[in-house]
């Protein structure tokens, strides 16, 4: 079965919402997941964030949940890029995007994906706060997956 990926999952340039659709004649379900950047995390009013990492290693975290998501399911189509670097309230910090024969595929993987790569890929989220405080995210600690 044809399947595509991209290769570049770590970006410091403004992430955009694509467009159109893989172009896969048999594809179809396609699930679009952006994460958003808030302005309030646990009741702090946040201005801002920043995401820093080491590239080449989280790029290989990325591609590697990726390719065991592809064998859990038949997709015809996978992939997650990230952004480094500050960030606004209201920019797009990370893209998820699947695509299947049928739609359930495609959200399963998805939710694996974006979920794997929450908690498993080294890239570290640093928040910055009205009051002019700043503090590192301790990351996602709730196993449940249900915020």
């Amino acid at each position: 079965m044809n399947t595509e990926t991209h290769s570049n999952h770590i970006q410091t340039e403004i992430l955009e919402i694509p467009n159109r659709f893989p172009d896969l004649p048999s594809m179809g379900g396609y699930v679009f997941f952006a994460g958003i950047v808030r302005n309030i995390n646990e009741g702090r009013q946040v201005t801002h964030l920043e995401y820093e990492a080491y590239p080449e290693m989280a790029d290989k975290m990325i591609s590697d949940i990726i390719e065991d998501a592809k064998k859990q399911w038949d997709l015809q189509f996978a992939d997650c890029i990230h952004r480094l670097g500050v960030l606004n309230i209201g920019e797009v910090a990370v893209i998820v995007s699947t695509g299947a024969v049928h739609r359930d595929e495609a959200y399963l993987a998805n939710r694996y994906i974006i979920d794997r790569v929450k908690h498993e890929v080294a890239i570290w989220k640093k928040e910055y706060y009205t009051d002019g405080s700043s503090e590192w995210s301790k990351g996602c600690q709730d196993e449940t997956h249900k915020h």
